[in-house]
């Protein structure tokens, strides 16, 4: 499940996938190292099209969530919601009525990152596709109104298991939860946007093949 993973700046990679985000990068470029609570590009359905726009990376953000305190009166970790589980994504206090009202989104990326301790000791991975073309990762959205009236958005990445699967089970330590990003294919870019129907949106939520991706240690 991963918190950090590189988003697409200039050619190659930002014309190939064919969203439209080139004059949004060269009008408000973002930092190609993605963590929690940066900005990075979406595209989500507007009418019958899309519009791409800058979103957090975390659906609640945690710069706008509240202090909450344990009983000895110390500062909770806040909540981590870069990620969200694709079987309980309907049924989710946060991210439930996102999901029914179809806020979902398409998330460009290079590559993702995940540890891997097949050797012991953890060494980061860049996951991506075969020849390292940019993809889109199945996302969700949310729109906030921050303390000055300023509109923002968050997204999350949408995860499935990934038990079995010759990449992504190899990720974290072995008896970790094995959990994989959605890899959407771009002829499924249209559909995953606009569909009304959220079981036909939830069956396009699959592991793509270990065949068609690559993997090496982070350099």
């Amino acid at each position: 499940m991963p918190s950090n993973y590189k988003a697409p700046g200039e050619d190659p990679g930002i014309s190939e996938l064919k969203i439209g985000i080139g004059d949004l990068y060269r009008r408000d470029p973002w930092d190609l190292d993605v963590y929690p609570d940066c900005a990075a590009p979406i595209a989500y359905a507007a009418g019958d099209g899309m519009e791409v726009v800058k979103a957090v990376f975390g659906f609640w953000p945690k710069f706008m969530q509240p202090d909450r305190l344990d009983e000895a009166g110390k500062k909770k970790r806040k909540f981590d919601t870069v990620n969200a589980r694709s079987e309980t994504v309907g049924e989710s206090r946060l991210y439930a009525r996102a999901w029914r009202e179809g806020q979902r989104c398409l998330i460009p990326a290079q590559w993702i990152y995940e540890p891997c301790y097949e050797t012991g000791k953890n060494v980061w991975q860049r996951i991506g596709l075969a020849g390292w073309q940019s993809y889109c990762v199945a996302g969700i959205w949310k729109r906030y109104e921050d303390q000055d009236g300023r509109s923002l958005i968050g997204m999350s990445m949408l995860t499935v298991n990934a038990d079995g699967h010759p990449v992504m089970s190899r990720m974290h330590k072995p008896n970790d939860e094995k959990r994989s990003v959605v890899i959407l294919r771009p002829g499924d870019y249209d559909e995953w946007l606009h569909t009304k129907n959220v079981e036909a949106a939830r069956s396009m939520l699959q592991l793509y093949p270990a065949e068609d991706m690559s993997t090496q240690p982070k350099g």
